[in-house]
């Protein structure tokens, strides 16, 4: 805070996933926009998200899953890139924040926390 960053990108990480609430109530507190990786954070009160959508990580394990169940040798499967992605705002922290959301970034957010 000393150095009054402008903004934030917290990764994903397990750890940082399970101080979501503290990460958000920090960054409001100390007026610092903060974009995540993942939805939990937005959840819990951080501003932004954009990352993997999980349901869709989730579903292609279950394929992959279901072809070594069935036989397949797990190396010669394929690596996937993920090709689903979500994009989650928070307007009760942008509010907070002060910061107007364009209704034209609302329409291409995934959902819109009000």
């Amino acid at each position: 805070m000393r150095d009054r960053a402008d903004a934030l990108f917290v990764a994903p990480d397990g750890f940082l996933i399970s101080r979501r609430v503290q990460f958000a109530t920090l960054a409001t507190r100390h007026g610092v926009p903060t974009a995540y990786g993942v939805r939990e954070h937005v959840e819990a009160g951080g501003l932004m998200s954009y990352g993997t959508d999980n349901v869709d990580v989730w579903r292609q394990v279950g394929v992959y899953t279901g072809q070594i169940l069935k036989g397949a040798k797990p190396a010669d499967l394929p690596v996937l890139q993920s090709t689903k992605f979500e994009f989650v705002i928070n307007l009760q922290t942008a509010r907070a924040l002060g910061i107007d959301v364009p209704n034209a970034l609302q329409l291409l957010a995934d959902e819109v926390i009000e």
